[in-house]
């Protein structure tokens, strides 16, 4: 029993994530990179309290966490379940190497750094973080499938 419980709570962390990443594609991206730099202005004055960081920095941990443990309430099982386990879990691990590697870097561009950048440093920036968004999107996608994935084979072998 609990570790569906468990297994469900991986699996709704990972839907979590993947719906405000695709509000911040949608959104978010949308409306900072729709009139720069008069909009990247006023994206910062927004974000001068909380920003979507705030909610990612909280609850990507915990998705990963989630995953692991995951892992381990599977492995006894071996074979699929062992293997749909580990992929989420490297799917989770993988989305905040993307952002760290490549989200942050663009980030200070837009949010942080001296707005003196040349208009098409800024428009380059909106525009890679942007698409790169839809791909990180597309890998918290299978994340939250293959979660919930092991939630239902781990189901059917318990019913």
């Amino acid at each position: 029993m609990i570790r569906n419980v468990i297994l469900g709570l991986s699996a709704a962390t990972a839907a979590g994530l993947l719906f405000v990443n695709v509000y911040n594609s949608l959104i978010d991206a949308a409306n900072w990179s729709s009139a720069l730099p008069d909009s990247v202005v006023a994206a910062r004055q927004y974000f001068s309290v909380a920003n979507p960081g705030n909610f990612f920095r909280i609850f990507s941990p915990i998705n990963q966490v989630l995953a692991l443990i995951a892992v381990l309430l599977v492995w006894k099982q071996g074979g699929h379940a062992r293997y749909v386990a580990i992929g989420s879990l490297v799917l989770a691990v993988g989305a905040d190497v993307l952002t760290f590697g490549y989200f942050y870097p663009r980030n200070e561009i837009l949010f942080t750094g001296p707005l003196t950048n040349n208009m098409e440093t800024l428009r380059q920036a909106a525009e890679q973080w942007t698409s790169m968004n839809w791909f990180r999107s597309v890998m918290c996608s299978v994340n939250t499938f293959l979660a919930f994935t092991i939630l239902v084979i781990t189901s059917k072998k318990s019913a």
